[in-house]
C-alpha cells in the first residue's frame, strides 16, 4: 500500500496516519499532486488537533478512508505558486482549513459558503477531482488551490492560532449567521472545551453577555476570570437551570457527547435558537418546548472562505487567541487519548515543522 501511495502523485511526501480503527499513528510515506497553475504549495509548521480528527481516526462515524491522514487547522509558509495564482507569493504565512474544494457554480458557493457546497472537498479525509484521498496538515507540507488558502496576518501567530481555522470558524459562523454577535445580546455556551472556550471569547468580543453551561463546576473560576464569561450554571444542577429558564437569545452547543436537549431548550427565550455545533451520535429531540415556544434547534458547519478570512482578521485585531499546549508530531498517540479523556486545555497543536522527521 505504501508503495501504491507514494507514486499516486509526482511529489513524495511524509507524514503520520492511522492506518485502521484503533486510531494510532505512525510515520507514513505517501505522495502529493504537482503543483498546479492555480495551487499554493507550503511547509506545514504547526497544525492543530479537533474531535473530529479523533472520531474519524477510529471510524466513530463509520466513513473513515484509510490510511487517515488528518489535519484541518493548517499554518505554514509558501513555497511554491501556481503560474496563475494571484493571491499569494513565496514566503507568505498562509493557513487551510476544512475544505480543498467545492464546485463554485451552486448557489453555496456564490454566496460565499462553501461549506455547503453538495459537492465541496473536505481537507482530510475527502475525495478529490483526480479521484484520490484527501490528506491533512499532520504531513510536512500542503498543496492546495489557491481559493481555500487563507491569508495569515503578520501579528496573529502561527502556532497559538492554528485552530482558529476550525474551532475559531466553526463559532465565528453562527454567531454571525443568527444575529449574536450584537452587544447586549444574552449567548448560552454549552462545554468549555475547545470551542467552547473560543465561543466565550468570540462573544465577548462582540459585546454578549455570556452564559456558560458546563457538568464541571471545576471550569466555573477560569470561565469567568479567564474567559470573561458573566455567568456560569451547572447543567446538572436543576434549581440553577431552572432560575436560568427563559433567559437567553441563542445558544452555541458544543459538547459531542450524547446530552438531553432539553434543559437547554428550556433556558431560551420565546423564538431562541439553540445551535448544535459539536457532533454527538445521537440525540432526543424535544417537540412541545420548541412548539410552544417558537423555538429552534439548527445545526452550523464552518464558514466558507471569505468569513473564515473575515474571523482571522477579526481575531488579529481583537487578539482573540485559543488556549493551546504545542506538542511534537510523535506525541500525537498520546494526545489523542488525552483528547477522549477531555485532558487538554483547551486544544493540542502539533509543531510540525520541527519535529516531523522522514525515516
Amino acid at each position: 500500500m505504501a508503495a501504491s501511495l507514494e507514486t499516486q502523485h509526482p511529489v513524495k511526501a511524509f507524514g503520520w496516519s492511522a492506518k485502521d480503527p484503533s486510531g494510532i499513528f505512525s510515520p507514513l510515506k505517501f505522495s502529493r499532486r504537482a503543483t498546479g497553475e492555480n495551487d499554493v504549495q507550503f511547509r506545514v509548521l504547526y497544525c492543530g488537533i479537533c474531535h473530529s480528527d479523533l472520531h474519524l481516526a477510529k471510524n466513530e462515524w463509520g466513513f473513515t478512508t484509510y490510511p487517515l491522514i488528518p489535519g484541518h487547522e493548517i499554518v505554514g509558509i509558501v513555497t511554491e505558486v501556481g503560474n496563475k495564482v494571484e493571491k499569494f507569493k513565496i514566503g507568505d504565512k498562509v493557513g487551510v482549513g476544512c475544505f480543498v474544494g467545492s464546485c463554485g457554480q451552486c448557489d453555496e458557493c456564490h454566496n460565499n459558503e462553501e461549506s455547503y457546497c453538495p459537492k465541496q472537498v473536505m481537507t482530510i479525509n475527502g475525495t478529490y477531482y483526480d479521484g484520490t484521498t484527501t490528506y491533512g496538515g499532520f504531513s510536512n507540507f500542503m498543496v492546495s488551490n489557491e481559493h481555500f488558502v487563507v491569508r495569515w496576518p503578520e501579528n496573529l501567530p502561527l502556532d497559538i492560532g492554528a485552530p482558529l481555522l476550525c474551532a475559531g470558524i466553526t463559532t465565528y459562523s453562527p454567531l454571525r449567521r443568527f444575529g449574536l454577535d450584537k452587544p447586549g445580546v444574552n449567548v448560552g455556551v454549552v462545554g468549555l472545551g475547545g470551542i467552547g472556550h473560543l465561543t466565550v471569547k468570540f462573544a465577548k468580543a462582540f459585546g454578549s453577555k455570556v452564559t456558560v453551561v458546563s457538568s464541571s463546576i471545576s471550569k466555573k473560576k477560569e470561565a469567568i476570570e479567564a474567559f470573561g464569561a458573566d455567568k456560569f450554571l451547572v447543567s446538572h444542577d436543576q434549581e440553577q437551570m431552572q432560575a436560568a429558564a427563559g433567559t437567553l437569545d441563542g445558544i452555541i452547543d458544543t459538547v459531542s457527547a450524547n446530552h438531553s436537549l432539553l434543559p437547554l431548550v428550556n433556558l431560551l427565550k420565546p423564538h431562541g435558537k439553540l445551535i448544535l455545533v459539536g457532533a454527538p451520535p445521537k440525540l432526543e429531540i424535544p417537540i412541545f418546548p420548541l412548539l410552544l415556544g417558537g423555538k429552534e434547534i439548527v445545526g452550523t458547519a464552518a464558514g466558507g472562505v471569505k468569513e473564515t478570512e473575515e474571523m482571522i482578521d477579526f481575531a488579529a485585531t481583537h487578539n482573540i487567541l485559543p488556549e493551546v499546549e504545542i506538542i511534537p508530531m510523535d506525541y500525537v498517540n498520546t494526545a489523542m487519548d488525552r483528547l477522549e479523556r477531555a485532558d487538554v486545555k483547551y486544544r493540542f497543536v502539533i509543531d510540525v515543522g520541527n519535529s516531523l522527521k522522514a525515516e
